[in-house]
């Protein structure tokens, strides 16, 4: 792993700026840009105060080679850590609420919701209403707020994700929104901006049976696993719409099962560039990169809040 590869970890991991980093490192800010630039090469001091800062952040022992594996370590070890990454949720109040933020603002901003955070927070902490946005925008939040709740508390009592939980993740989702919530669709359905084909709705049933199987499989690779799931629900694409809200819950579902945080997932056109490539090529490499940055975003609230 080069210094530019440090540089942009200890960023993710610390939530530092750019120009705040800069400060810690002792440089200027057109130091560090020039360096992220490949337009400059640190002095082998600052180096060095690189590799010290990345070895106290990520806390590790030694400097690991490849960056993707770093960040795979890095996860591992935080999972030992935390030892009960659900229960620390449900008996934090102020975890819980921030991460049913982070996971409803970002999972419906995806899907095309024009609310604000700020915005999000006063509807399903404080019930306001805005007259400029749709009553459908305030439902898809109390609802993916509701949905959340369920999950944490269904996954207190049960270590398995089946067709129950996910037919009822879809009825809370698209409760007063769509008259089929709850049920597979009967009809054809295309992935909007999208070139994958999606399952004939007669073979719905028979795919997210085997895709259940797949789900609760014991794996040594938990985040390889949840993401290749996630994948092929995706594509099988088995509801008439909410699709990509539960399925986000769902791929949460099987990280927390495995003591590791919920990834906390932005970045709309990267995301869906990932799962494209995932879909189209079978390659996850690149998704699998994404939702280990995701879940590295749940440990910063995990651990701000105490």
């Amino acid at each position: 792993m080069n210094y530019k590869e440090q540089i942009l970890l200890i960023q993710k991991l610390a939530g530092l700026t750019q120009d705040e980093l800069a400060k810690k490192l002792g440089v200027t800010f057109v130091a560090l840009n020039r360096w992220l630039n490949n337009k400059a090469v640190p002095r082998r001091k600052i180096q060095e105060k690189i590799n010290k800062l990345y070895l106290e952040i990520s806390g590790q022992k030694k400097l690991p080679a490849n960056l993707h594996l770093a960040k795979e370590q890095i996860i591992k070890e935080k999972s030992k850590s935390h030892t009960d990454v659900l229960n620390k949720i449900l008996k934090n109040p102020d975890i819980q609420d921030q991460l049913i933020l982070e996971l409803t603002y970002n999972s419906n901003s995806i899907e095309g919701s024009t609310l604000s955070e700020n915005e999000t927070a006063a509807i399903i902490f404080q019930n306001k209403t805005f007259p400029s946005k749709s009553v459908i925008e305030h439902l898809e939040a109390k609802n993916h707020q509701a949905a959340l709740e369920f999950l944490f508390n269904y996954l207190i009592k049960n270590k398995l994700v089946n067709e129950v939980l996910i037919l009822k993740l879809h009825s809370v989702l698209m409760n007063g929104i769509h008259s089929d919530a709850g049920f597979y669709r009967r009809h054809g359905v295309r992935i909007v901006g999208s070139n994958i084909p999606t399952a004939n709705h007669v073979k719905v049933p028979y795919l997210m049976e085997q895709l259940i199987k797949d789900l609760n499989r014991k794996s040594s690779d938990s985040v390889s696993q949840a993401c290749e799931v996630h994948a092929k629900f995706e594509q099988i694409h088995p509801f008439g719409d909410g699709n990509g809200r539960v399925g986000r819950l769902i791929l949460n579902a099987m990280l927390i099962k495995q003591n590791i945080s919920p990834a906390i997932i932005k970045q709309k056109h990267k995301y869906y560039s990932c799962l494209n490539i995932a879909q189209a090529k079978e390659n996850f490499a690149p998704l699998k990169d994404f939702v280990i940055d995701s879940i590295l975003d749940g440990y910063k609230i995990l651990e701000r809040i105490t």
